[in-house]
């Protein structure tokens, strides 16, 4: 078993660094519906295990040059402060009932199918854009919307483990379409950092975390998301925004079944 945990931190790790995506959105059902670790624990270990190897990836995403700073900024003045106080709702009201879970991964699932979308069609999307510039969001009312974004990001990580890489890259591409496919990953895995600690030891203060499976996990997460990191940048565009359209359906279905 601890073979197959480590295993599966890899494939895991090596998607978070090529795409920005599938930490939570993978990790917590693969514990869950094939693992059988139970939800509240799966959601606790995975944002441990993601804070962990996101932090490595944006280490070698910042080596690259692919991670916007100034974005990352305005994405974690919105999702630090909502963490803390997601998780404080937490602790007081206890975990979520079945059916507001189930409304939430619905509502995940339709957003990460839009991020699809957007892959697909976005060189159609920019021509749009290019022809309706009073479309796009610029100046005050993008940096806005970037923070509210990044609030509503705050919330959903810290109750479900899931948003912050497939969330993240949808986000990323519908208010900053022309940022490249490599740039949104290390964007995406850099502002998840923090945002995953905070949320990871507000889990640890509610008691949700098994530290020997995180363990297992990192072993082998941490290779897989620096190679998946350095080879984000030589994949050629258009592959990777196809396997990133690729990963972001099997989320979506996952999410749904």
């Amino acid at each position: 078993m601890t073979f197959t945990y480590i295993f599966s931190g890899f494939a895991v790790g090596t998607l978070v660094g090529l795409t920005g995506v599938g930490g939570g959105s993978l990790m917590t059902p693969l514990l869950t519906l094939i693992f059988g670790v139970s939800p509240t624990v799966a959601v606790g270990t995975d944002l441990a295990f993601a804070s962990l190897t996101k932090a490595t990836g944006t280490f070698t995403h910042r080596l690259r040059g692919t991670v916007e700073w100034h974005v990352v900024r305005l994405l974690c003045y919105g999702a630090l402060p909502a963490a803390i106080v997601a998780t404080l709702g937490l602790h007081y009201f206890g975990t979520l009932n079945k059916e507001i879970g189930q409304v939430i991964r619905y509502s995940i699932a339709s957003s990460v199918l839009l991020t699809v979308v957007a892959l697909l069609f976005k060189s159609k999307m920019l021509a749009w854009l290019n022809a309706h510039p009073e479309k796009q969001l610029h100046g005050k009312k993008l940096a806005a919307a970037t923070i509210i974004s990044g609030a509503l990001l705050g919330v959903l990580v810290t109750v479900s483990s899931i948003g912050a890489g497939a969330i993240g890259a949808t986000l990323l591409v519908m208010l900053y379409p022309r940022m490249p496919s490599a740039h949104i990953a290390g964007t995406d895995i850099a502002y998840a950092v923090p945002l995953t600690a905070i949320a990871a030891l507000g889990h640890w203060w509610l008691g949700s975390i098994d530290w020997v499976l995180l363990g297992s996990l990192l072993v082998g997460s941490l290779p897989g998301i620096t190679l998946g990191s350095m080879a984000a940048k030589a994949v050629p565009e258009k592959i990777l925004r196809a396997l990133l359209a690729m990963t972001l359906t099997i989320v979506a279905a996952k999410l749904v079944l």
